[in-house]
């Protein structure tokens, strides 16, 4: 599970195409000389999403999932993960990271060039979202939880192979003991001749 990248956004339709407010990016799975066209096609794809939806959705774009929120005031946000990346989690990153970015940069409605309200937060939300496990209460809950079930298959298969080997030990038993009856009876019939007075 994998950020690729986070991007706030201004639309209003009064320029050319979406303003990228600010932008983070972990291209670190890309090789040195693609990660220039990695980044110019996330901030594409951004600013193309951003333009054509409206609310909250999940677009599917080359192998990868686009996490887009739009507010009706404008602000919008774009964060591209993996397929495995839960949507639950990336929502919650997004909202954040606008609600965030609502309160510290309160004079993105005027910004009309790229960059021109840079926000730290963007950065530490990648960052702090790349493990969903670490930020997501329930899914952390939901790992307990796989990892205390295959202890419990654990046990319950090592009873279940000490309950056989029991069930071994009391057939062995079981015959030792026939076997000790008929070496008695057959011990007493072999001393009844021999008896001394």
């Amino acid at each position: 599970m994998k950020v690729l990248s986070v991007h706030v956004l201004r639309w209003n339709n009064d320029t050319p195409q979406p303003v990228m407010l600010s932008a983070a990016h972990d291209l670190s799975e890309f090789g040195f000389f693609q990660r220039g066209g990695v980044q110019e096609m996330l901030t594409f794809v951004a600013r193309t999403l951003t333009q054509r939806l409206t609310g909250m959705q999940v677009v599917d774009h080359e192998g990868y999932h686009c996490h887009v929120v739009v507010k009706t005031d404008g602000l919008a946000s774009v964060m591209v993960t993996d397929l495995e990346y839960p949507a639950r989690v990336a929502f919650q990153a997004v909202q954040g990271l606008l609600d965030e970015f609502n309160m510290a940069q309160p004079e993105w409605r005027a910004v009309t060039v790229d960059g021109g309200a840079d926000f730290p937060g963007t950065e530490a939300c990648l960052k702090k979202y790349q493990n969903p496990r670490e930020v997501d209460k329930i899914m952390r809950i939901q790992a307990d939880l796989e990892e205390t079930k295959e202890v419990l298959h654990q046990t319950i298969d090592a009873v279940l192979e000490r309950g056989t080997k029991l069930e071994e030990l009391v057939d062995k038993s079981d015959d030792l003991s026939a076997q000790s009856k008929m070496f008695y009876k057959q011990a007493k019939k072999t001393n009844k001749c021999c008896t001394i007075s």
